[in-house]
C-alpha cells in the first residue's frame, strides 16, 4: 500500500461512517444575561453528562452583550432577559423563550427604616419617584414617616434585561433610571449590601441563597404594595423564600413586568445540529431542572409553540 492510500485509509478510520471525526468535540458557546446565567450553567452541566462529546461554554455580561455577541457570530446562543426589538429581529435575531423569572427591588437589611419597609412596602408610583423622577429622596418621603435619611439609588451600568424590565414596569427605559451605575447583578447586590441606605434591583437568583432559598445575608426584598393601601397584605407577601416568590410569579400574583420570559437567541433559526439538539433538550427534558434552580417553567402551550416553530 502506498503512502497516499495509507493516509486515506487512516482518514476514513478516524472519520467513521458519519463523515465527522469520531472523537471530535462539539462546542456551543453562550453569553449574555446575568438572569439566565445560573440556569444556563445548570443546563450545560446536565446536558454534557449525557452528551460527553459536547462542550458548552457559558459566560455572563448582560443581555446587551448576549445580543451583540450573537448577531456578530461570536457565540452560537445569546442569553437575553428582555423583549427582542424589531431592529434586532431585522438583523436576524431569532428568539426562543426557555424559562421565566423576575426582577425585584432590594434594600439593605440593616436600613434604619427596615421595619416600616417590610410592613408597608412601596407602591409602583413610589418606585417611579425614586428610580425615575427623583422626587422621593428620603426614606421618610417614601414611607410617609419623619425619616430624613437619604435614599441611595443603585442601577446597572451595563445594558441589561433587568434594567429594561424594571424600567418598563415604571413606564420608562433603562437609560431613564437614575442612580449610581454598577456592573452586573452581583455588583448591584454587593452595592446594596454595603450601603444601609441603598436601594437597587436584581434578578431573583442573585438575592436568594441557592441552598437555603432565603434572601442573602444583608439583603431584603422590597414588597410591592400592589393595591396601594400602604400595607403589605397576605396576598402581597410572598418574598420570604425563593419558592414562594417563583410560585407567585407562576400564578400571576407578581406583576409582569418585572416578571418576564427569558430567551435563547440565535442569528436566524439555527441549522447547527449540535445547537438545535441542545435547545430542543432545554425545552423538553431540561425543563425538569427549572424549578430546582430557582426559575419558573413556561406554560405547556408556550413550550409546544416554541418546539413547533423550531420544526419539532
Amino acid at each position: 500500500m502506498n503512502k497516499l492510500a495509507a493516509a486515506l485509509l487512516g482518514l476514513v478510520l478516524v472519520m467513521g461512517c458519519s463523515g465527522r471525526a469520531a472523537f471530535a468535540e462539539e462546542r456551543i458557546t453562550l453569553s449574555g444575561a446575568w438572569a439566565l446565567y445560573p440556569m444556563a450553567v445548570k443546563w450545560a452541566e446536565e446536558y454534557t453528562k449525557i452528551n460527553p462529546g459536547v462542550k458548552i461554554d457559558v459566560s455572563a455580561g448582560g443581555a446587551g452583550k448576549g445580543m451583540a455577541d450573537c448577531l456578530a457570530g461570536i457565540v452560537e446562543i445569546g442569553m437575553v432577559s428582555r423583549d427582542i426589538t424589531k431592529e434586532e429581529e431585522g438583523k436576524g435575531a431569532y428568539a426562543v423563550a426557555v424559562t421565566k423569572d423576575a426582577v425585584v427591588a432590594t434594600v439593605n437589611s440593616g436600613n434604619p427604616a427596615i421595619k416600616e419597609i417590610a410592613e408597608k412596602g412601596l407602591t409602583k408610583e413610589a418606585f417611579a419617584q425614586i428610580f425615575i423622577d427623583g422626587n422621593i429622596a428620603t426614606w421618610g418621603d417614601a414611607l410617609g414617616t419623619g425619616d430624613k435619611n437619604t435614599i441611595n439609588v443603585y442601577t446597572r451600568s451595563d445594558s441589561c434585561g433587568a434594567g429594561e424590565s424594571w424600567a418598563k414596569y415604571l413606564g420608562k427605559k433603562q437609560e431613564d433610571i437614575a442612580g449610581l451605575g454598577v456592573y452586573g447583578d452581583p455588583g448591584v447586590a454587593q452595592a446594596v449590601k454595603s450601603d444601609v441606605l441603598g436601594i437597587g434591583y436584581n434578578n431573583i437568583n442573585f438575592v436568594y441563597d441557592n441552598s437555603t432559598k432565603k434572601p442573602l445575608a444583608g439583603i431584603q426584598i422590597v414588597s410591592i404594595d400592589i393595591n396601594g393601601n400602604r400595607v403589605i397584605d397576605a396576598e402581597e407577601s410572598f418574598y420570604g423564600d425563593r419558592d414562594s416568590l417563583t410560585a407567585a410569579i407562576a400564578g400571576g400574583k407578581y406583576p409582569s413586568p418585572p416578571a418576564r420570559e427569558l430567551f435563547f437567541v440565535t442569528k436566524g433559526k439555527s441549522s447547527n445540529t449540535t445547537v438545535e439538539g441542545f435547545i430542543n433538550w432545554v425545552l423538553t427534558e431540561g425543563q425538569k431542572y427549572v424549578e430546582e434552580t430557582g426559575y419558573v417553567k413556561l406554560p405547556k402551550e408556550m413550550i409546544e409553540s416554541e418546539l413547533f416553530d423550531l420544526g419539532e
